[in-house]
């Protein structure tokens, strides 16, 4: 490490800390879910207004932006040197609010070292953190071999269309740094699938809907139930309830058309499902156990408890790990009515040398067995960076010596832009070590299951992503002399 350069690049951002935190809370004031659907092409209203923030943050800053038809943005240099880039990638767009917030998602607010809304740690705290890295540089007159760039989207939440779109249509970088996970090097992310179980059999009269979930990506933290008038069932469910002491798990409310039973979980990202629990297996695990109800109901009540019950895939038979990237996980996020019939979104990120031909195999006899249907929706292969590339091993030494750490290089389940994009990595800015202060101050700001990307109040620790962003900083630098490409690495051997 260059100490006399991270002492000027520490300076640096401490001078302009107060700067960065207000850009950062001009995106975060623009609520940017993706929505294709919305006519306003290609993501929707807020995500067209995020883009046109960011690269105005770019210009004020001093950059040349542009904009490749609202899928995806570049702040750098006019005239671009493709096979000699760094480009660093951030996404604009959020993940549904969801449920439970203390503070509201889009009116952005500052408590002690935390800045709290939707989208201000994943990803528009980091994607404003980036441009500064560059102005750092570049103020400080840093010697670069490489030219830098921001690139920017607006579907990487949803399924990257922005991504699979601007690679069909336009350049890429030597080599990109996805600026979207912890610390130090991700080379490799975990496969994704996803696709809905659909039941063969419809509802009774007895169920006037049924949902949980707003988002693929997210372990619910809401299912709810509405049922039309009947005493018995209403009843039942109230004893039940008062059996379990379960009201804060369950509730029981009177509607216009009937009533509505409730059940409450934890959301959390689905890549990394631990600790959370599963409103929707919570409410099918509840309601399958009533006996009056209707029995083809409860039995589809009990299917639905059935492929919510757990995160790796052992009861829809896919279950797998490797010794690259570990275990498989499969979740269920999203519970809707279509045609009267309840139909189950499956969140699954595979291990990197699954065969997801077999796990399509094993998804259809497992829904067949339960009177259902599997309908893929997509695949996204994995992405792997060879973990023998010199960057890998001089970014996570140098992370290292900074923080007095002894980390590794890793895979996750996390999708990144990584994945849709040539010769490209996760470089954090998470993941930093946590301080007895910063668990302190969590512990005060934030409820349990809050706090976290995709959880409600979502925020973004200041110090830390200021440490980050030093830490990025310096190794650009580093990465002077570092062929961008693996086969310039090992002609260079």
């Amino acid at each position: 490490m260059d100490s006399k350069l991270y002492a000027r690049v520490d300076a640096w951002f401490e001078a302009h800390k107060e700067e960065l935190i207000r850009d950062i809370i001009r995106l975060v004031r623009i609520p940017s879910v993706s929505d294709p659907s919305s006519g306003e092409a290609p993501f929707g209203e807020g995500c067209r207004r995020a883009m046109d923030e960011m690269l105005q943050i770019g210009r004020e800053h001093g950059f040349v932006t542009e904009d490749y038809d609202h899928y995806v943005g570049s702040i750098g240099t006019g005239e671009k040197n493709w096979d000699n880039m760094i480009g660093f990638w951030n996404h604009l767009d959020v993940v549904p609010v969801g449920n439970g917030w203390e503070h509201e998602p889009f009116e952005p607010v500052r408590k002690g070292n935390f800045l709290i809304g939707r989208g201000a740690q994943d990803n528009k705290g980091p994607a404003v953190g980036m441009l500064y890295v560059m102005q750092c540089l570049r103020e400080l007159s840093v010697p670069l071999e490489h030219e830098l760039c921001l690139f920017v989207g607006c579907d990487e939440e949803r399924g990257m269309e922005d991504l699979e779109w601007y690679a069909a249509h336009h350049p890429c970088p030597a080599m990109s740094m996805i600026a979207d996970s912890g610390f130090p090097v991700c080379y490799g992310e975990k496969g994704i699938l996803e696709g809905q179980l659909v039941s063969g059999t419809k509802w009774s009269d007895a169920v006037i809907s049924c949902s949980g979930g707003s988002a693929g990506n997210m372990i619910p933290d809401l299912a709810c139930a509405v049922f039309r008038e009947n005493g018995e069932l209403y009843e039942e469910i109230r004893k039940r309830i008062a059996e379990k002491r379960a009201e804060e798990d369950i509730s029981l409310e009177e509607t216009e058309q009937g009533f509505r039973v409730s059940a409450k979980g934890t959301a959390k990202h689905s890549a990394f499902p631990e600790g959370s629990r599963n409103a929707i297996r919570e409410l099918s695990a509840f309601l399958k156990e009533l006996s009056a109800l209707p029995e083809e109901d409860r039995r589809l009540f009990e299917t639905l408890a059935f492929f919510s019950q757990e995160y790796y895939g052992e009861n829809p038979g896919i279950s797998y790990e490797d010794a690259v990237s570990g275990k498989t996980t499969c979740a269920a996020t999203v519970l809707t009515m279509e045609e009267r019939r309840p139909v189950l979104h499956l969140n699954i990120r595979y291990a990197i040398t699954a065969d997801p031909e077999r796990m399509t195999a094993g998804l259809r006899k497992a829904a067949g067995a339960h009177g259902m249907e599997w309908k893929q929706e997509r695949n996204s292969a994995p992405n792997y960076f060879p973990k023998e590339h010199p960057a890998v091993s001089l970014l996570t030494d140098l992370y290292n010596e900074i923080t007095g750490e002894k980390t590794e290089s890793f895979v996750m389940g996390g999708g990144t832009y990584a994945r849709k994009l040539p010769n490209a990595f996760a470089y954090g800015v998470g993941g930093m070590r946590e301080t007895e202060e910063d668990r302190r101050e969590k512990a005060a700001l934030f409820a349990p299951g809050h706090g976290g990307a995709h959880e409600p109040d979502e925020g973004l620790n200041l110090r830390q992503l200021l440490a980050a962003l030093k830490i990025y900083a310096v190794s650009i630098a580093a990465l002077n002399g570092c062929p961008l490409k693996f086969e310039e690495a090992e002609t260079k051997k």
